[in-house]
């Protein structure tokens, strides 16, 4: 199930509140300033910190 890219317009980083961006390749949502992706499950986004994974440089979107 995909994400309904309307969401991104009104969901936030919990940790710093930031804008996130979809990876479509990995089904996650990505913080670019805290370096974290948040996973989706069954198209739905998990924006818990626990369940984030740390991102490292080069693995940031552009």
């Amino acid at each position: 199930m995909a994400l309904d890219i309307k969401l991104l317009d009104i969901i936030a980083c919990p940790v710093c509140k930031g804008k996130l961006h979809y990876n479509k390749g990995l089904e996650e949502l990505v913080c670019r300033f805290d370096k974290l992706a948040y996973p989706l499950e069954e198209g739905i986004p998990v924006l818990l910190e626990n369940r984030a994974r740390q991102l490292s440089s080069d693995e940031l979107p552009s």
